[in-house]
């Protein structure tokens, strides 16, 4: 299996990875008892665990992207970096 097929089955895999986040993601966080304390734990363990799912997946796609980019030959798009500095800091140097 040479390296293209390679970085092929890794590209079906990580599609097949996003699915199953997306299936975290969806799934209704149940809490039986509102009123309790452990409850409140738990809904913000569900909540963490769904958010970590969603930003797992948008990774897993961009990288996805970026790799399928570079096996069809596509330049890769330069991203600029957004920095925190004013105009004084930029024009110091």
């Amino acid at each position: 299996m040479n390296t293209k097929e390679q970085k092929n089955s890794i590209i079906r895999a990580g599609y097949k990875a996003v699915k199953e986040l997306i299936k975290v993601a969806e799934e209704e966080i149940i809490v039986e008892d509102a009123a309790d304390e452990l409850a409140a734990d738990r809904l913000k363990n569900a909540a963490a665990t769904k958010k970590l799912a969603i930003f797992d997946a948008f990774e897993i796609l961009n990288r996805i992207q970026q790799e399928q980019d570079m096996l069809d030959g596509k330049p890769s798009e330069d991203v600029k970096v957004d920095t925190f500095s004013g105009f004084a800091e930029r024009r110091s140097k």
